[in-house]
C-alpha cells in the first residue's frame, strides 16, 4: 500500500486532490460515469479511495498547502484560457466560468483553513463532520461549475471542443496511469 508518512506531504496531497477536482472536474468526472463504475469494481481502486478518504478525514492540510493552492488555481485558469484559445466573443462565458472556479476554490480554502485552525481541538466526530462539509462543498461547487462550463462549451468552435474533450480525456488517462503505478 502506498502511503505518505510526512504530514506535510499527506496534507499537500489532500489539498491538491480536493482543490484540483473542484477547479476543473475530477478525472473520474471527466472520464464519465463509465470510469467511475469500473474503478468502483476494482478492489485496488476501492482500497486507494478508502485510504485517501481516511487520510483526508484525519489529516487536514497545512496552511501552506492551502495557500499554495490559490496560485495553482490562477495558473490553471490561465492555462485553460490559453489552451482553449478563448476568443473575445467567448470572454463573457469564460469570465463566468473563471469566477465560479475562483469562488469554488475559495469555499474549499475556507473550509480547509477552518480544519487547519481546529485540528488540535477536533474530536474524531468533529473531524468526520468537517470532512463531510468538504464533500458537500465539492458537490455544490460542481453543481455550479457544470452549467458555467456547459455555457462556455456551447460557444466553442469544433476545434475548441475537440481540445476541451481531449484535455478531459487525457487528464483521466494520466490519473488512471498514476493509480496503476501506485498499485504495482
Amino acid at each position: 500500500m502506498f502511503a505518505f508518512t510526512h504530514p506535510a506531504a499527506r496534507a499537500a496531497t489532500v489539498a491538491a486532490t480536493l482543490l484540483g477536482t473542484i477547479v476543473l472536474a475530477s478525472p473520474s468526472f471527466a472520464a464519465g460515469d463509465l470510469s467511475q463504475a469500473a474503478a468502483a469494481k476494482s478492489p485496488a481502486a476501492q482500497m486507494i479511495l478508502a485510504q485517501a478518504s481516511a487520510e483526508a478525514m484525519t489529516t487536514p492540510p497545512s496552511a501552506e498547502a492551502v495557500t499554495a493552492s490559490a496560485d495553482r488555481i490562477e495558473a490553471r485558469i490561465r492555462e485553460l484560457h490559453r489552451k482553449l484559445h478563448i476568443t473575445a466573443a467567448q470572454e463573457t462565458p469564460w469570465n463566468n466560468l473563471a469566477l465560479v472556479m475562483r469562488n469554488n476554490a475559495k469555499a474549499m480554502v475556507d473550509l480547509q483553513n477552518h480544519r487547519v485552525a481546529d485540528t488540535q481541538s477536533m474530536s474524531a466526530v468533529d473531524s468526520v463532520k468537517s470532512y463531510a462539509s468538504v464533500i458537500a462543498a465539492h458537490q455544490a461547487g460542481m453543481e455550479k461549475f457544470i452549467p458555467a462550463f456547459s455555457a462556455l462549451y456551447d460557444t466553442m468552435s469544433d476545434a475548441q471542443k475537440k481540445t476541451a474533450d481531449s484535455m478531459f480525456r487525457s487528464r483521466a488517462r494520466v490519473e488512471e496511469k498514476k493509480e496503476s503505478k501506485k498499485i504495482s
